[in-house]
């Protein structure tokens, strides 16, 4: 099998041609190779050697004429070069051996062969040579192609021994599931399951990065039932497995809590791509389980499941190693707040309440809508419609009092400065009070959210707790 007519872009014949002059036997492998036959973009070229590798690299920055930073990690025999459009990283040819408590190899240098013994998957173990007299040709020792055109991952070597030496390749394998939509061979599967208590020794942020990836596929409750079905989610994600669970008392039940955040989560990525919103669809209802109670003469509550679940997600995004910034109070957000349109829809929506969710949610209201029409997941498609109706209600108050009240990114038209020249004050609770005296009367439809009324309003409301005397 040739693909000298898919490799197009001009960097690989280069490449090819340095390996030449330099006589280095060279090969496109990996993700490259595995994308180009399922005919999926990928800006990474991993390219391997028979040879030093960081040489390579060295001779093909200089072709350049240093116009490219090369990056070079000797402790991992390894060069990147980041072009306009592509990331090239080249490494020489190299067998590894594993010690039981680390996933960090000891490298030799190898053939080929070797090489291709050391990938993860059947699928990624298919090398491209890209010299002038083998260009193109390709090199499947272990049935890679086959296994791409069943949509099959498999371990090239014994699984056991694959996941073992390095279990991050299991939650690779159940990433790639769920981004390719693949099937793991069910002893590759298997072998995840009794090696799972190995992830422990994986740092949480290459476990993070391969969740994350999960998170941003097409179908992510795929590889969240993989991880839970495997046993690999339990140790990963306890907070998320306490969801699944359905109590009983009486005749009353509620529903499992986890199938139907996978569900939400499911909803949720048919309308964004936002790593972040789809974060606040896993954690939206993570307190459930805290926060349960069964009421005889109503059935199960999880009252205050919001504002705990806000307060957890700091440390959940810390122990998965999140950013503790700007994306992490998002989320805590949303999660906060999610539950608010869902009581709007079932009341008379009035102007009050939806000026208090404008400004509650600034500007984030529209993700904050995206996420409570994804966490309809009832099975009665009355009930469905009879929701999505009422919330196109509320989003339509929203669009009206926004235009009207200006909230989504309010500022206060009276700051204290102006309270303190008004009334000759000095810093000092009062201004606080006036502040908030003003904010609850624009929310509450008293006055407009403007200037001269809001000034009008703070001189009353001096005069009424004594501070006119001092503007006097």
């Amino acid at each position: 099998m040739n693909f000298t007519e898919q490799l197009t872009h001009p960097i690989i014949k280069i490449i090819g041609a340095i390996a030449d002059e330099a006589n280095i036997e060279t090969y496109l492998v990996g993700g490259f190779v595995r994308d180009l036959i399922l005919q999926r973009p990928c800006k990474d070229i991993d390219l391997v050697c028979i040879g030093n590798g960081i040489d390579l690299a060295t001779k093909v920055a200089n072709h350049f004429g240093n116009k490219y930073a090369l990056a070079v990690f000797k402790n991992f025999g390894t060069a990147m070069i980041k072009l306009d459009d592509v990331e090239l990283e080249f490494v020489g040819a190299r067998k590894e051996s594993y010690r039981s408590n680390s996933r960090k190899p000891i490298v030799e240098n190898g053939t080929l062969n070797d090489d291709q013994n050391r990938r993860d998957f059947t699928i990624n173990a298919l090398a491209i040579s890209i010299n002038k007299k083998t260009f193109g040709n390709l090199l499947d020792s272990f049935n890679g192609v086959v296994d791409l055109q069943n949509k099959l991952i498999k371990t090239p070597l014994d699984a056991d021994i694959t996941y073992s030496d390095d279990p991050l390749r299991m939650m690779r394998a159940i990433r790639f599931a769920s981004q390719l939509g693949f099937t793991i061979e069910q002893k590759s599967y298997q072998a995840i399951a009794r090696n799972k208590e190995r992830i422990a020794i994986i740092s949480k942020e290459r476990i993070t990065e391969e969740l994350n990836k999960i998170i941003l596929s097409k179908t992510p409750s795929v590889g969240f039932k993989l991880l839970f079905n495997c046993g690999l989610l339990q140790i990963i994600f306890p907070q998320l497995v306490k969801l699944q669970v359905v109590e009983t008392i009486g005749d009353k039940s509620h529903k499992d809590n986890f199938y139907h955040t996978l569900e939400v989560l499911d909803n949720i990525s048919q309308n964004t791509n936002d790593l972040w919103l789809r974060w606040a669809a896993i954690l939206h209802d993570i307190a459930k389980p805290q926060t349960k109670r069964f009421v005889p003469e109503i059935g199960w509550t999880f009252h205050g499941h919001e504002d705990k679940g806000a307060r957890m997600v700091p440390k959940i995004f810390a122990e998965f190693k999140l950013p503790l910034n700007e994306k992490m109070r998002y989320v805590q957000k949303l999660v906060l707040l999610h539950l608010r349109p869902i009581v709007l829809s079932n009341e008379v929506v009035t102007d009050s309440a939806v000026r208090r969710l404008l400004f509650d949610a600034g500007q984030d209201i529209d993700d904050l809508m995206t996420l409570c029409e994804a966490d309809i997941t009832s099975k009665n498609p009355n009930k469905v419609k009879r929701y999505l109706h009422n919330f196109e209600i509320v989003r339509s108050k929203l669009k009206e009092v926004e235009e009207k009240d200006n909230l989504r990114n309010w500022q206060p038209p009276i700051d204290g400065s102006h309270i303190m020249a008004a009334f000759k004050l000095q810093p000092g609770r009062e201004i606080g009070i006036i502040k908030n005296a003003i904010r609850e009367a624009i929310l509450d439809g008293t006055i407009q959210n403007i200037y001269d009324e809001a000034h009008a309003f703070m001189l009353a409301k001096g005069k009424e707790i004594g501070l006119l005397r001092n503007a006097e």
